[in-house]
């Protein structure tokens, strides 16, 4: 595996899902049943087929089974769940089968469109798939051919879960057991749109055809005070509008109304679908490409090129009274390269605000 990622020139520490600990877990359980010895230390094979060695802590025998516990360690990913205890109860049983499910602070699914069934705990199937292959392994070089019970617990998990989306999701009482590689990389792009594509199709499966889309956490303070239309279809997307917009075509999604800050928007005018300032920050140039257009001299695009912020590129506009034909032009361009990217699809709708002006028509 990879131990660490090069991220913006800085080297980052990986860590491990909640579905590798589990599967961990589970396969010490394995072997301190199968052996009647304590183990201390386990290999996991991966979904690409490469070993992990994990610590174990907690290896309990009792008369319902085997226990074993392993620590999540999520390497320099600010990720909620970090630190969080993740055990593993088997027991043997006369099936032929492998049956998994959640236990204390392991939430469960109430809402379609998640990868796991309504009423099912939310562990998804790729940990699922890897507590089976991995628990099989075991029972392989114990010739055991018999059924095993797995439980997945958290005992902290449903007071981190409400610092997660799963409140969000319909999952309820607790953490999800999750992961598509069992490695977890440092601020992860991937993981962060795999998220968005989630919360997408539980919308959808709740029969909304139309998404509010919005980038953070100012734009919903302005949807909540200025238009109050924020509903269950709402979606907090981040810097990742072009991802949105080409799923919402995949989820056959009619229409999204976009609600976003005259500083987002811009770079949108620009053709920018992905707002991150690691991509580029190109705003003061095409506002000032605009004021000029409209009539402005050598000063007054001097002075929008040494702003900071565009709500200051937003007063000088007004101060020259050229505002509406220059916010008009970054709304025509956004929609314009919105559209494009959608192919004219979906029915898109633009609002475009500014924190000291409001709504910029």
């Amino acid at each position: 595996m990879k131990e660490f990622i090069i991220k913006n020139g800085k080297k980052l520490r990986c860590g491990y899902t909640t579905g590798t600990c589990a599967t961990a877990a589970a396969v010490a359980a394995a072997r301190m049943i199968f052996s009647g010895e304590i183990v201390n230390k386990v290999y996991v094979q991966l979904p690409n087929e490469n070993k992990v060695l994990i610590e174990i802590i907690d290896p309990t025998f009792d008369c319902q089974g085997v226990s074993c516990c392993v620590k999540k360690d999520s390497g320099d990913d600010p990720d909620v769940t970090d630190g969080i205890l993740i055990f593993a109860k088997i027991k043997l049983d006369e099936t032929g089968k492998i049956s998994i499910d959640g236990g204390e602070g392991v939430g469960r699914v109430t809402q379609k469109g998640l990868d796991c069934p309504v009423g099912s705990a939310a562990i998804n199937s790729v940990p699922r798939k890897m507590i089976i292959d991995n628990l099989r392994q075991v029972c392989r070089e114990y010739k055991y051919d018999g059924g095993i019970s797995v439980i997945i617990s958290a005992p902290d998990g449903k007071e981190v879960a409400k610092k997660t989306f799963n409140p969000h999701l319909g999952i309820k009482g607790g953490i999800s057991i999750i992961g598509t590689t069992g490695i977890v990389e440092p601020m992860s792009e991937k993981a962060l749109v795999e998220s968005l594509k989630v919360e997408m199709r539980v919308i959808k499966e709740k029969g909304y055809n139309e998404l509010l889309a919005f980038p953070g956490n100012y734009a919903q303070s302005f949807i909540d005070k200025s238009l109050g239309i924020r509903g269950e279809n709402s979606l907090k997307f981040s810097n990742y509008l072009g991802e949105v917009l080409d799923y919402a075509i995949e989820l056959n999604f009619n229409e999204i109304l976009i609600v976003g800050h005259i500083g987002k928007m811009v770079k949108v005018a620009g053709g920018m679908m992905n707002t991150h300032s690691n991509n580029g920050d190109f705003r003061m140039e095409i506002l000032s490409c605009y004021a000029a257009l409209y009539g402005v001299g050598k000063e007054v695009i001097k002075e929008i090129l040494s702003c900071i912020t565009t709500e200051q590129v937003v007063e000088i506009l007004i101060r020259e009274n050229i505002e509406n034909k220059v916010l008009s032009k970054i709304r025509e361009r956004a929609e314009f390269y919105i559209n494009k990217r959608v192919d004219n699809k979906l029915k898109i709708k633009l609002i475009i605000y500014s924190n000291n002006f409001g709504i910029l028509d």
